[in-house]
């Protein structure tokens, strides 16, 4: 056998190899993907109006406590040292009131917080169910979210499986 050719063989074995143990992978795009679901657009609806209806009783309870404390400033003249002790802490309990009711909707663990948990969990498990079963069927070692991956900075538009996981959710394209 001549050397051109066990090189030759020996390159088509190399070749093959490496296309056996070549990894899979494919990505998403969670953005364009939720966008296509309209539960996930109704959700985000009433997320806002949610959070600009709170934000506005926050807002009412934080104008009572300004009104409190410009209306006392021009009072405090008039005021016995009683009322002038009684009146901040009326200010400084509406004040409190103002800042325990902001906690209360938007804090970490508040109410806007649980509603998105709420409205938004089932909808991202049908999409991750989608993904995997989608990854099961082809064989995907690894499926990336390109919208939340600043690393990736150029991929093939035929690795983008975004509308197969829409078409297994019951949305097609």
């Amino acid at each position: 056998m001549s050397m051109k050719k066990i090189l030759l063989t020996l390159a088509v074995v190399m070749a093959a190899c490496f296309a056996a143990s070549a990894q899979k992978f494919a990505l998403v795009d969670m953005e364009y993907i939720l966008k296509q679901v309209p539960s996930y657009e109704m959700a985000n609806e009433q997320l806002r109006q949610l959070s600009q209806r709170w934000q506005k009783e926050v807002e009412a309870v934080t104008r009572d406590a300004d009104a409190m404390y410009k209306k006392y400033l021009s009072d405090k003249v008039f005021l016995t040292e009683d009322q002038v002790k009684k009146r901040e802490e009326e200010i400084v309990a509406k004040e409190k009131q103002a800042s325990e009711l902001r906690y209360k909707y938007f804090g970490p663990e508040g109410e806007l917080y649980k509603k998105r948990q709420t409205l938004m969990k089932p909808i991202q498990d049908d999409v991750y169910n989608a993904i995997k079963k989608l990854s099961e069927e082809r064989g995907y070692q690894c499926i990336f979210d390109r919208a939340s991956s600043a690393n990736i900075v150029y991929a093939s538009p035929r690795i983008d499986v975004s509308n197969e996981v829409l078409a297994k959710l019951g949305y097609s394209n």
